[in-house]
């Protein structure tokens, strides 16, 4: 359960990061509190698309990743970006990535962020 939750706070904060520095990735509400639920339930979101859907898009796209030496996986990340996208205005949150290359540029940014909260935050292993 620890586990859970440190990973969805480093893919909250790795969204906000991402929201922060790009203007085709929006996150909007009412109020502070409105928008820190949203982001919330996005990394959740996040989550559970990263859990289901990557690895069997990264099994299916295995010789593309051995093709182009592992740079499949920036495009993998960018789809699974624009997957929580849309997932997430299905569920009605306030969540928007505008197009490919803001997708592709916003996986690099959470990957990196989400890398070094993995570091800084605790989990099972302590």
């Amino acid at each position: 359960m620890k586990n859970f939750v440190v990973k969805t706070i480093a893919n909250a904060a790795a969204l906000a990061v991402a929201i922060w520095l790009l203007k085709g990735i929006t996150l909007s509400g009412e109020n502070t509190l409105r928008k820190v639920l949203t982001l919330i339930l996005v990394a959740l979101v996040f989550g559970v698309v990263n859990f289901i859907v990557k690895p069997v898009v990264k099994l299916l796209s295995f010789p593309l990743f051995i093709l182009t030496l592992g740079l499949i996986t920036l495009v993998i990340n960018a789809l699974m970006l624009m997957l929580t996208s849309f997932l997430a205005k299905e569920l009605g949150l306030a969540f928007h990535v505008d197009g490919f290359w803001n997708a592709l540029v916003g996986g690099v940014i959470i990957s990196v962020v989400a890398w070094a909260m993995h570091m800084i935050l605790p989990d099972d292993k302590d």
